[in-house]
């Protein structure tokens, strides 16, 4: 059975985010949701290293609360991970705005953050993320911010997440809402033509792509190239974006595509000075050995 928030990948991506569904979301949760009423924000006192460290927690549970634990999981580089189109356990006993049937009626954001004093500032790329997403989720379902909270509101005497000033953060999430907050930065959807005139170079490739293109990234990436661009070409990219000084978005664009090219071209000089430096030194030990070599 497909749950009622199937909707929450197009709408994230509408809004011009990153989005990378978890296989089986569609069809995971604790039963249907009801009509969605506002949007519970969280963060996940995970592991302070990794991009999404507890996604396994958020989509199986934990010893003593049956998962999944949210619908998203909100990465440090501003990628949402969907995990569930259904009910989570994820608010618990509380209230906002007189609601108090959280885990029915709100959907829950996990971000990835300790919670603890040394985890901050947060990344500025997963703060906009944030917002920007529960924007595009209000504005599906028509609500305004003050539909969003943070489940140390929802349950204040329980609950101290997430470590941000909610007042401030439904502030900008109602820019958004209203138009008035600056556009997001969008990755190109190709490269730049090479001239005035030509055609667009490469597309920009992401989880889900396929393709003969997705095969040259495998190769460049010392993957098996099935052409298929799933999870662990998506972390080869994201390893490959860190060991070159960029955001690691897992996302194939201009940089990264340049970035691809450079490290290709540094390979192949690397072996073309090795075969050369071979033939050479077999010409050596022939010349030596009074054996003639052809040219």
């Amino acid at each position: 059975m497909v749950y009622s928030l199937a909707w929450l990948p197009d709408a994230l991506l509408g809004a011009g985010l990153k989005v990378a569904p978890v296989d089986g979301w569609e069809i995971r949760g604790r039963g249907d949701v009801g009509r969605t009423l506002g949007v519970l924000c969280h963060h996940t006192a995970g592991p302070k290293n990794g991009n999404m460290p507890s996604l396994d927690t958020i989509i199986h549970g934990r010893p003593d609360l049956n998962g999944p634990l949210a619908q998203l999981g909100l990465g440090r580089d501003g990628t949402f991970y969907v995990i569930a189109a259904g009910r989570c356990n994820h608010a618990g006993e509380g209230a906002w705005r007189g609601i108090n049937s959280g885990n029915t009626n709100f959907i829950g954001i996990e971000a990835e953050n300790t919670g603890l004093l040394d985890d901050t500032p947060w990344p500025a790329i997963q703060i906009d993320a944030y917002q920007r997403g529960v924007a595009a989720i209000l504005k599906h379902a028509v609500l305004g911010p003050e539909c969003c909270a943070g489940h140390k509101e929802y349950a204040p005497h329980r609950k101290t997440d997430p470590t941000l000033n909610m007042d401030n953060f439904r502030a900008t999430v109602g820019n958004i809402l209203s138009g008035i907050a600056p556009q997001p930065v969008l990755i190109p959807a190709a490269e730049p033509p090479s001239q005035l005139g030509a055609a667009p170079g490469r597309p920009t490739l992401r989880r889900g792509a396929q393709g003969d293109l997705v095969k040259a990234v495998q190769r460049d990436l010392n993957l098996s190239d099935d052409g298929i661009f799933g999870g662990q070409t998506e972390a080869a990219v994201r390893n490959f974006q860190r060991t070159n000084n960029m955001v690691p978005d897992g996302i194939v664009g201009p940089k990264t595509w340049t970035a691809l090219d450079t490290a290709a071209a540094r390979v192949t000089t690397a072996t073309s000075a090795t075969a050369r430096s071979a033939t050479a030194s077999s010409a050596t030990e022939a010349s030596a050995a009074g054996v003639s070599v052809a040219a």
